[in-house]
């Protein structure tokens, strides 16, 4: 089964943390994206630019829209995501549960199953 765990990011408690625990946060993805490929059950891991570098496309009369920054009006923004393949949504939790954003208050690890992928319906 396929799994995206989406990273949820507030730059408020980014900001409020000390160097040492950035460096920590880093070296954590670090040690989880390595156990991931040892147990082969990552597929993929991105982690994406600032929402002020978005750009927000709509189609209106036809024509496309593009505004600048996030569509949402929130403090939050998606920070980037593994896409993983394990047994069942148990282990995606647990798996989630070793990523070191989930341990500090303020940010969101979500997990979602991958019900639709490359024109084939996800198991």
């Amino acid at each position: 089964m396929k799994f995206l765990i989406n990273l949820h990011i507030n730059p408020a408690v980014l900001d409020a943390l000390t160097d040492e625990e950035k460096a920590a946060i880093g070296d954590g993805h670090g040690a989880f994206i390595e156990a991931l490929k040892k147990s082969g059950e990552l597929i993929s891991t991105q982690a994406l630019a600032d929402p002020s570098q978005a750009a927000v496309v709509s189609v209106r009369n036809g024509q496309p829209v593009v505004t600048d920054g996030p569509f949402l009006e929130s403090k939050e923004y998606l920070g980037g995501f593994y896409l993983i393949d394990c047994e069942n949504k148990e282990r995606a939790i647990e798996l989630a549960s070793q990523i070191p954003d989930a341990a500090i208050e303020g940010l969101a690890v979500e997990v979602r199953q991958v019900m639709f992928a490359d024109g084939q319906l996800e198991a």
